[in-house]
């Protein structure tokens, strides 16, 4: 990259390794405004928001315009500002303002804006035609009305996922963002991932709100409310309290949701180590025979659709093993039917998940047992906080529940399960006949941590060097799903993760760019270094319930077979 010195606002500013003169503004202190321009993706300019104006009284997007040794700009000259403000007003003519009774209010990127510039009034009418809301994924929602066409969503969808969903159609005022022949969105290949929404500057792409279903079982007498909370909810749920990236709050979380009503709260790393116990056995098998390798890992539900899909041939390479949010719901609906039907009441089962795709995963018809669904809601960690603050509880202040037993208990390798290579490492440290701490230490380093998008490790098991591969984002899971069929890539296992950086960047989840989602994994890691034990197959509980009659009974209970 070219090195150099630039003046912005006139500090003097050295560049190096920075993209753009946006990043060179970042650099100097100055916040550029924006709408379109997304670190992790790639660059659009369309907004225009981040306008800058140099010495020569041009006028130029800093996001597409390159760094250059002497360049002299300002950010904030009457010309800008007055560029700005009208580009506002003409977003805001043509944007539902039902701010109030919006999902984004407070943290709607247009909203902040047009605060940050001081638009009070809009001079414009609005003229386009009112476009019906697609509420028909059970995952998200989307109001075509707030949409200002920054394009994030179309990017996500194309360039990290690879699904091609969303598109843009029509020309000039016509101009939208939409689906293929405009199609209700369940009527799509979508996958469910919920990355557009995670994306989206407004309110057009939401999480699919279900609080009022949570709160309507929490006040039914008749019913027993059981909750279960997924490992990277508890790195990810404080920074909505100022609490750093990373820092585990699950028994605040505990003590809020009992305070809310909840008669019993697990943790969902009890139905991680139930994956483990499953899927290791699993691998080995195939390992010996030979067949259906590699095994594909199950847990991520967008990335067994995005299969379904796209890559149908590679359904017989899906691990049969559930999910461990199914595992945990089937387990304990099973062992709880005698208890409701001496007490009169229905267990009810909501998951807490980072993952919008687990609400789509919740409906499947194939994880129903005698007519009623095994998890019966998914909250995101989105809708949670919201249900806190709901509440009144200063989160802050709450002192500290541990998860009630029995299944509260977990290895720190199901603590893991929710960062990109956790599964894979889970069932690596099961499959390995050593068990020491320096077999612990060389799995670490074997290669299957990290953030590349596409990686390697191979470990030694038995007599055989077991070859595993990593991918997060689904565009790189078809990268290396069309080199392992071409035979480019020869590997044991393929574990994915649908979202970058695994569930620790699901969608669900706070919103955050690459820095803060590696530092909620860093901190499953610290969790990890901490536990009691290491390995599901140590789990206490487990080992119990598998010697009374789960052993009997796993394959009915705990494995699933996917079909074209």
């Amino acid at each position: 990259m070219p090195k150099g010195i630039m003046y912005v606002d006139n500090i003097r500013v050295e560049f190096e390794n920075e993209p753009s003169v946006l990043a060179v503004c970042q650099k100097a202190g100055v916040e550029m405004p924006n709408f379109c321009f997304h670190s992790d993706l790639s660059v659009y300019g369309a907004c225009r928001m981040c306008v800058v104006e140099d010495e020569h009284g041009k006028i130029e997007a800093a996001c597409t315009m390159k760094p250059v040794d002497g360049l002299r700009i300002r950010t904030n000259t009457a010309r800008l500002l007055r560029y700005r403000r009208t580009i506002l007003e003409l977003l805001l003519a043509s944007h539902c303002r039902d701010c109030t009774t919006c999902e984004k209010n407070r943290a709607c990127r247009l909203q902040e804006m047009a605060m940050r510039f001081g638009i009070q009034h809009v001079r414009y009418a609005d003229t386009r035609p009112y476009m019906e809301k697609d509420m028909s994924s059970p995952s998200i929602s989307i109001d075509y009305n707030k949409c200002i066409l920054c394009g994030d969503c179309v990017r996500v969808c194309h360039e990290v996922q690879g699904v091609n969903i969303l598109q843009f159609a029509g020309r000039g005022p016509n101009l939208r963002i939409t689906t293929a022949e405009n199609r209700p969105i369940i009527e799509t290949n979508c996958v469910s991932c919920g990355q557009c929404s995670a994306v989206c500057t407004t309110g057009a792409i939401t999480v699919k709100n279900e609080i009022g279903l949570a709160w309507q079982a929490l006040h039914d007498p008749k019913k027993r409310v059981v909750i279960q909370i997924a490992p990277a909810v508890r790195v990810a749920l404080g920074e909505a309290y100022g609490l750093p990236s990373g820092e585990n709050v699950l028994d605040k979380l505990v003590t809020a949701l009992k305070i809310m009503g909840a008669d019993e709260v697990y943790d969902t790393i009890f139905g991680a180590d139930l994956t483990v116990r499953e899927e290791g056995p699993e691998f080995l098998r195939r390992l010996e025979s030979g067949e259906n390798l590699p095994l594909l890992t199950s847990c991520c539900p967008a990335w067994v659709k995005y299969v379904e899909n796209t890559h149908p041939q590679f359904l017989k390479n899906l691990s049969s093993a559930l999910s461990p949010m199914q595992m945990f719901a089937t387990v304990l609906k099973d062992r709880y039917q005698q208890k409701d039907a001496e007490d009169g009441r229905t267990t009810y089962q909501i998951a807490i998940m980072p993952c919008t795709a687990k609400k789509m995963e919740a409906g499947r018809p194939e994880f129903r047992r005698f007519g009623t669904p095994n998890v019966d809601l998914v909250l995101t960690t989105q809708e949670i906080i919201k249900m806190i603050k709901e509440s009144g509880i200063r989160f802050q202040m709450l002192e500290k529940e541990s998860p009630d037993l029995p299944f509260g208990m977990g290895s720190g390798a199901a603590e893991i399960f929710g960062t990109t290579g956790g599964v894979a490492e889970a069932v690596v440290r099961f499959c390995l006949p050593d068990k020491s701490k320096n077999a612990l230490r060389m799995i670490e380093h074997c290669g299957l941590r990290g953030s590349e998008p596409i990686r390697f490790g191979s470990i030694q098991i038995g007599e055989r060097e077991v070859r595993i591969a990593v991918a997060h984002g689904l565009s790189n899971a078809g990268k290396l799903l069309d080199q392992i069929e071409r035979g480019e890539v020869q590997v044991d296992m393929v574990e994915v993760m649908a979202c970058p950086t695994g569930c620790v960047g699901g969608a669900g989840q706070p919103y955050a760019l690459m820095n803060r989602k590696l530092q909620r994994a860093a901190g499953l890691y610290e969790i990890d270094r901490s536990a009691m034990f290491k390995r599901a197959e140590r789990n206490p509980v487990l080992n119990t319930m598998y010697a009374e009659d789960l052993d009997k009974r796993s394959h009915e209970l705990l494995h699933q077979t996917y079909e074209k």
